[in-house]
């Protein structure tokens, strides 16, 4: 597990009441959460049980329609505006959401660029940052995430598994203090899952703050700091690994935790 920050700092992540409907129905129903600096949250729960959408909501990616989000003292999605709150821009929406990695159940690399241009492509772009400077520090995440010998292939040129690790180091080169990761590895064969959930308990040991909706339940149970299992738009139980995946409380943990394990 990771080194959890003392409990003195400003959490990394807070959520309360959150809500989010698609049309008339209603995804999240208010969700409360904190995430200290350094800690691993893991959020489980059956499909459609709206994790998903709660990471797109952090990331900005989805608008929540009440509530307040918050990552590293800043508020997600508006700013004050007089005694009111004002919705922010894409350009500031794109500064803030700079700060948070996410790594997507697909890919999503450029297929016409190779592993070191997709890793270098959002700080230059976004942050204009210098090419050289850009070009030493994605070398070093390749090498980091097991891919030194592969910077010059294509994405079509890679396995599942690589083209999954090549997405966590874009997400890195953007050196976010917040890293989320949208059930990462189920797109890929199970021979090649290993290879990426190893990368993230590193990110985990050397104290990398993150959000993981996963089914890989011996991931949660290793390097989660707490887990929080979600159905029907609501948590349902929260708490360490071992005390929700081994003693849950609530009826609909104990099924989900039957099935997946049966």
């Amino acid at each position: 597990m990771s080194a959890v920050a003392d409990g003195s700092q400003e959490p990394m992540f807070q959520a309360w009441d959150v809500h989010k409907s698609f049309g008339h129905v209603e995804v999240l129903k208010g969700i409360d959460m904190s995430v200290a600096r350094g800690e691993v949250v893991c959020l489980l729960g059956p499909s459609g049980s709206g994790k998903s959408t709660f990471l797109r909501c952090i990331n900005h990616l989805e608008k929540f329609d009440r509530g307040e989000m918050w990552v590293g003292g800043d508020r997600v999605g508006y700013r004050p505006h007089g005694d009111k709150l004002k919705e922010l821009n894409e350009r500031e929406v794109a500064v803030r959401r700079s700060g948070i990695g996410m790594v997507f159940q697909g890919f999503n690399l450029f297929a016409h660029r190779t592993a070191l241009e997709n890793v270098m492509e959002g700080p230059m772009v976004v942050r204009r940052e210098k090419r050289s400077i850009v070009e030493r520090r994605a070398r070093a995440l390749l090498d980091r995430v097991g891919l030194a010998d592969r910077v010059d292939n294509y994405p079509s040129q890679l396995s599942g598994g690589q083209q999954q690790r090549v997405a966590i180091a874009r997400a890195l080169a953007m050196q976010p203090d917040l890293m989320l990761f949208d059930e990462p590895t189920s797109a890929l064969d199970p021979e090649l899952v290993g290879d990426v959930l190893a990368v993230m308990r590193q990110l985990a040991d050397d104290g990398m703050t993150m959000i993981v909706v996963t089914h890989e339940l011996g991931f949660a149970r290793e390097v989660a700091d707490r887990v929080y299992f979600m159905d029907g738009g609501v948590v349902v139980e929260s708490g360490p690994p071992a005390e929700v995946l081994e003693r849950p409380r609530e009826a609909r943990t104990q099924a989900f935790l039957s099935k997946v394990l049966a």
